[in-house]
């Protein structure tokens, strides 16, 4: 081919790709704008009457509550692995960006609900990815000295944040008896943007993470750094159970880097501190867990679940699994007393009663105190809470009383006698 023709080639080829751009539409997401109760929203640039926005189009979103209301959460909605998946706002202004098709609305609800308490929102505790991990504060007003309740998400390990646990957080702060500190972590593989997918052990370094930060920081909230209760729900409830029964798997080791050893490196270290101060300070300090619904022993083929370790297949084997599955590392209540407790929906599709009643056949034959609730009518994820009405309802119906029993387990440990 020679020079002149390969130049009218290259010409040729540049105004076909031109025409394709040309003839190409502008990609536009549709925005559906949800008229919440007891308040309104307002819109810079305003939303179209169809809804259809440019692609990439910042739309900045502020809510304003009507007399007597406050406003819980301003927020989008997208189809997700369970119903809706939300991205929250706490406070009235938020910028809405059109990269896909999205819902956006507010929930607005009566003062009362929403006070006797302080917050402190978004205490980003480690940036070990994309994500910058963060935590929630909810602590009753004048607290001082009183333990704290870390609540942990659920999501399959792979969404939602610490917001969906709010609502839960709300109710343990309203006795004025604890504080309440809500937690986000990594999710597995790639869902987080990391090009390189997090395993369980990176997720469990971000719990143990958390609770450092907490620690350290917690006379500031007006807790008592060694006064610690952990909860979780499904995922988190996995979550909260490793952080009572594998506190003491923390260290310096490396998960899977050496034949045996499988030891967590929390996400965050006070500074000066090594990983295992960390396990010895945390040790001391979580007194009581309550995880969940959640999944404690390593896949079976008995049951529909189970843990795997989330790391590359080619070199873990079946040891990775029970690394993470605190079924496999209960102590003996004589070395580390932890009281568990389980709860469960009694027709949750996803934990079986057989599974929670495994786990707690483990604790029980090491010695631990176990307090076991099967929900009459619950299903799963009853402890969440969303803006939308069926969740709340179902918030209302199973968290809302079930949230007071668990704390009336923990007085046991931290208000003996009372």
């Amino acid at each position: 081919m020679n020079i002149k023709t390969s130049k009218l080639l290259c010409a040729a080829l540049v105004l076909f790709l031109l025409k394709g751009v040309q003839a190409a539409e502008p990609a536009t997401f549709t925005l559906v704008v949800e008229k919440p109760d007891h308040g309104s929203l307002s819109f810079t640039p305003a939303v179209p009457m169809d809804g259809k926005v440019a692609a990439g189009t910042s739309i900045k979103v502020h809510a304003t509550a009507e007399k007597g209301y406050a406003l819980d959460s301003l927020f989008t909605a997208v189809k997700g692995m369970f119903g809706r998946d939300y991205t929250e706002s706490r406070t009235a202004d938020f910028t809405v960006v059109a990269d896909k098709d999205k819902i956006v609305s507010a929930l607005f609800l009566p003062v009362q609900q929403l006070s006797g308490w302080h917050e402190i929102q978004d205490v980003v505790y480690a940036k070990p990815g994309v994500k910058a991990l963060k935590y929630d504060v909810f602590a009753p007003e004048a607290a001082k000295g009183l333990p704290m309740v870390v609540i942990i998400h659920g999501g399959g390990w792979r969404s939602n944040t610490e917001d969906i646990m709010r609502g839960m957080a709300r109710e343990i702060v309203r006795g004025s008896r604890y504080v309440a500190v809500s937690i986000d972590y990594r999710w597995l593989s790639t869902g987080d943007g990391d090009s390189k997918g997090n395993s369980m052990a990176d997720l469990i370094d971000d719990v143990f993470g958390a609770l450092a930060h907490i620690q350290e920081h917690a006379v500031e909230y007006g807790g008592d750094p060694q006064s610690i209760a952990v909860t979780g729900d499904s995922a988190g409830g996995h979550l909260a159970a490793v952080t009572g029964t594998m506190v003491d798997k923390i260290g310096s080791g490396g998960f899977g880097k050496q034949k045996d050893v499988f030891e967590f490196m929390p996400s965050y270290l006070p500074k000066g501190k090594t990983a295992e101060q960390v396990r010895s300070s945390l040790t001391s300090a979580i007194r009581v867990v309550a995880p969940s619904y959640g999944i404690f022993a390593a896949a079976s083929a008995s049951e529909r679940v189970g843990l795997q370790s989330g790391a590359d297949p080619a070199v873990a084997d079946a040891s990775w699994d029970a690394a993470i599955a605190p079924q496999s590392h209960v102590p003996a209540a004589a070395q580390h007393k932890i009281p568990h407790y389980l709860i469960r929906g009694s027709i949750d599709p996803l934990i079986s009663a057989k599974m929670v009643q495994d786990y707690a056949t483990a604790l029980k034959a090491q010695g631990q105190n176990v307090k076991q609730v099967e929900v009459d009518g619950a299903s799963h994820a009853f402890y969440d809470w969303k803006p939308d009405q069926q969740t709340r309802d179902t918030f209302a119906k199973y968290c809302v009383p079930y949230v007071h029993d668990m704390l009336s387990f923990f007085d046991g440990v931290f208000y003996p006698g009372h």
